[in-house]
């Protein structure tokens, strides 16, 4: 399944105590690298968020964000939390020597994390929540990528084709190439003035068809092509190979070009070069 390392999901819950939220952002990237901001109610949540995400996605750097609003309390359900605020103003009675001028105003205090118990919050239930919310998240960022992978394989198939044609008109255009380096050679040897050994100007042909012979370039090119669409059929991530594809590609075409001894062989190596880059450029967003 061809999936996109670029998308963007969010998902919402009212949890009945506050409200909840998640952005899942992903771009490129070689491995799978995961940016974590949890409130601080949600910490404890860390490790299994980096286990759901990582068994649904493969690669790419994700940045995933989420929040959560408490509801507003009513005056019975607002609590301190006595022996944490205690440690607190032993703390600022140690520094109040140093820091004279030092000021703590009561709503600074009480927004300080940890200051509140919220009775009323049944932990269990909104980190069960949360966890649903992230699966929320996850299936439309893996549906997303999944669309933009499709219209990518698309395009990957198009340049396929495009490849395959060039392989094709290179190859029956092979034997007029032969003829006509032939007819080149037999032409300088007839402005020579000396006989020449036949058998020894049959050995001199020989060696500069094998010079420009591609047939081997062609080949491969083609099971490249083969490959390259048979990978695009499988049901895994497959950007990493098709990665490699493109290198080797790269290497037949490369190799084409340095052996051309005719135009049309120029043209179709440069056209060659421009589709591979083409395709590289977008495999580079496959997960």
């Amino acid at each position: 399944m061809l999936r996109s390392m670029t998308a963007f999901a969010s998902a919402e819950s009212d949890t009945g105590h506050g409200a909840l939220s998640i952005e899942l952002r992903s771009v490129n990237h070689r491995y799978l690298e995961l940016g974590l901001r949890l409130p601080d109610e949600l910490r404890t949540l860390e490790a299994q968020v980096r286990e759901r995400v990582g068994n649904r996605l493969a690669r790419g750097k994700v940045d995933l964000g989420m929040r959560w609003k408490p509801a507003a309390a009513s005056a019975a359900a607002i609590a301190i939390d006595e022996d944490f605020v205690a440690r607190l103003a032993d703390t600022a009675q140690a520094l109040a020597a140093r820091f004279p001028q030092l000021n703590v105003d009561f709503a600074s205090l009480l927004n300080w994390p940890g200051v509140l118990l919220d009775r009323d919050t049944d932990q269990d239930a909104l980190r069960s929540a949360a966890l649903a919310l992230l699966d929320r998240a996850l299936d439309e960022m893996v549906a997303t990528r999944e669309r933009e992978g499709s219209r990518l394989g698309g395009f990957l198939r198009e340049r396929l084709d495009a490849i395959e044609r060039i392989v094709a008109d290179v190859r029956t255009h092979l034997p007029e190439v032969r003829v006509a380096l032939r007819a080149k050679f037999d032409a300088r040897l007839a402005e020579l003035k000396q006989p020449l050994d036949p058998g020894r100007i049959e050995q001199e042909v020989v060696l500069q068809l094998q010079r420009i012979d591609v047939d081997e370039e062609l080949d491969r090119l083609g099971a490249h092509i083969l490959e390259a669409r048979r990978v695009l059929s499988l049901k895994e991530a497959v950007g990493r190979r098709l990665d490699f594809l493109m290198q080797e590609f790269n290497r037949e075409a490369n190799t084409l070009g340095s052996k051309s001894a005719d135009p049309l062989t120029t043209k179709a190596a440069v056209e060659l070069k421009v589709l591979i880059e083409q395709m590289r450029e977008q495999v580079q967003n496959l997960e």
